[in-house]
């Protein structure tokens, strides 16, 4: 573990501070403390911050409500600046947005960018919009047996790829497997959020589970 005193603030005694959501991994906020806000933000475990404006601490969510509640804290490979996760409440944006960073200022025409979080809105849209010839839109129209039987063959088919030992129709086959599971879960209202919560929950308990092994 890393001590403070290796943190390497500036001559007017700040950090940046990049915040993180611990689940999705979006950039929330670019924020700044001093020693005394990072030492509250550790010791209470909600982040705590310097207002260079105001020149007094804040702590995130003190009167709006929307709390960060800190996972880690690393420090750089320079340590004149640290990358904070959070589990959060409420939107990190004092204008209501969940992040701080919403205007593109460029954006490559032939590189996209792709995130699970991305596909289950847009999955979600093809359920509320219902576009003509949209084979999502399919699915959604045929209903939940149909939806079941393509998830039963797509795990078919993974489990036909992986007895072949063929790395690359797996992982096509996989990929086939998960849209048609995130499918499913619109149909059943399940969220992103609600599968990390269950797998994390599963962390500790197989965490422990080493820990009585070992003991």
């Amino acid at each position: 573990m890393l001590d403070i005193n290796t943190v390497k603030f500036d001559e007017k005694g700040l950090i940046p501070a990049i915040v993180t959501d611990a689940k999705s991994g979006k950039v929330l906020t670019l924020a700044y403390m001093n020693r005394e806000s990072l030492e509250i933000s550790m010791r209470e475990g909600r982040t705590c911050f310097y207002s260079r404006s105001r020149q007094e601490l804040w702590r995130k969510g003190e009167t709006s409500g929307n709390v960060q509640h800190i996972v880690s804290i690393t420090a750089d490979c320079d340590r004149d600046a640290l990358l904070i996760k959070v589990e959060k409440e409420g939107p990190a944006c004092h204008t209501g947005a969940e992040s701080c960073f919403n205007d593109v200022l460029f954006e490559s025409e032939t590189l996209q960018e792709f995130s699970l979080e991305g596909l289950m809105q847009m999955l979600i849209g093809r359920k509320v919009e219902k576009k003509e010839g949209s084979y999502t839109t399919y699915l959604f129209e045929k209903g939940i047996d149909k939806i079941l039987k393509k998830v039963g063959e797509e795990c078919t088919e993974v489990i036909i790829a992986g007895k072949a030992d063929d790395k690359r129709e797996t992982i096509y086959e996989i990929a086939d497997l998960a849209y048609h599971v995130m499918v499913l879960m619109i149909q059943m209202g399940i969220s992103l959020e609600d599968i990390h919560d269950e797998l994390a929950s599963r962390h500790v308990i197989d965490k422990k589970v080493k820990q009585e092994k070992m003991t």
